[in-house]
């Protein structure tokens, strides 16, 4: 295990490395949550911090929130500079474009 690090050197260089959309110690000041907006971004940031080892415990899938809009989500656990951390990140996922009638309705109700 490595040295624990001061929680605020640990978010000043996660962000160095990355830009979350949100960073919260937990009570327990041995845990932080971090998320980011997008997947990509959280992969990012486990590369960059060289914690995309295989086996690091993380969770993806695909789902539809409580909107019922389809999104993916990605967990991943990893212990940095001693602090168990828990990143998460959800996104949608790309839905087919509209159709030029759909395109043509909406515009008609947009400009009515």
């Amino acid at each position: 295990m490595t040295a624990r690090r001061s929680h605020r050197a640990v978010m000043a260089e996660l962000l160095l490395l990355a830009a979350p959309t949100g960073i919260r110690v937990h009570g327990d000041h041995a845990s932080m949550a971090i998320t980011f907006a997008t997947v990509a971004e959280l992969r990012t940031w486990l590369d960059a911090a060289g914690l995309n080892a295989p086996d690091l415990l993380t969770a993806e899938r695909e789902r539809t929130d409580s909107e019922g809009r389809p999104v993916r989500s990605m967990y991943a656990y990893p212990t940095w500079h001693g602090w168990e951390i828990y990143a998460d990140a959800t996104e949608a996922v790309d839905v087919s474009p509209l159709d030029a009638s759909t395109v043509a309705a909406l515009t008609d109700v947009a400009v009515a």
